[in-house]
């Protein structure tokens, strides 16, 4: 059971006023982009005047290093705890990390609309900057985790860098193009909230299925 909007423990906690700025601050940002949303916008759509906005976020870069902070933190305070976790084997981690990463997406796609979008650019700005110290963290958490499995000689040499696309990149095109995948299964008279959550348990057991594969055979 993965939280709405669960933040690390030591994360300062956020009042309904910010969380609420914070949620239309996302969906504008993945509509229209960070360059292409302004403060005023946000102000406007979570009807509150600009000075809320600054006195609680002081610029629109800080607001997005808050919504960037209140999305990753706990997913990289699970994953940490994981590593140590000696009751579970390496390949059950990497299924834990499939299920939680599967779900969080799930919930949250309108932040990673932001991602997928913004990291397209060539150009090196603020979130593009954010971007590249996310997938960083992200890069060494798995490394350590996938360490740990050649450690014990439960998995095998790969490349983590194309192992941690394969888990982003698959789960990211699979659930943003959902109803692409509705039609392709002639389900179109699904419920999307069903087709969805029917989507995402093929979806993770695929994952589990190539990274046992990747992972443990020669």
């Amino acid at each position: 059971n993965f939280a709405a909007h669960m933040i690390h423990p030591a994360a300062p906690a956020l009042s309904e006023k910010q969380l609420h700025i914070l949620l239309v601050a996302e969906e504008l940002f993945a509509l229209h982009g960070f360059d292409g949303t302004s403060v005023r916008d946000i102000a406007e759509k979570a009807g509150v005047n600009l000075a809320m906005i600054s006195y609680y976020f002081q610029s629109k870069e800080k607001l997005m290093e808050t919504l960037f902070t209140m999305r990753t933190q706990q997913f990289h305070f699970e994953l940490n705890k994981l590593i140590n976790d000696s009751n579970r084997s390496s390949l059950e981690k990497v299924n834990y990390v499939i299920d939680y990463y599967t779900e969080k997406l799930q919930k949250h796609g309108n932040f990673h609309k932001i991602m997928v979008r913004e990291q397209q650019s060539v150009d090196k700005t603020y979130i593009t900057e954010k971007i590249v110290e996310l997938k960083k963290t992200n890069l060494a958490i798995l490394q350590n985790l996938i360490r740990h499995g050649q450690k014990a000689g439960e998995f095998n040499n790969v490349d983590i860098k194309f192992l941690m696309s394969t888990l982003m990149g698959t789960v990211n095109h699979v659930l943003t193009t959902w109803h692409i995948y509705r039609e392709l299964d002639d389900q179109s008279g699904v419920e999307e909230k069903a087709y969805k959550d029917h989507l995402t348990k093929k979806l993770k057991q695929y994952l589990k299925s190539i990274f046992k594969i990747i992972l443990t055979h020669e």
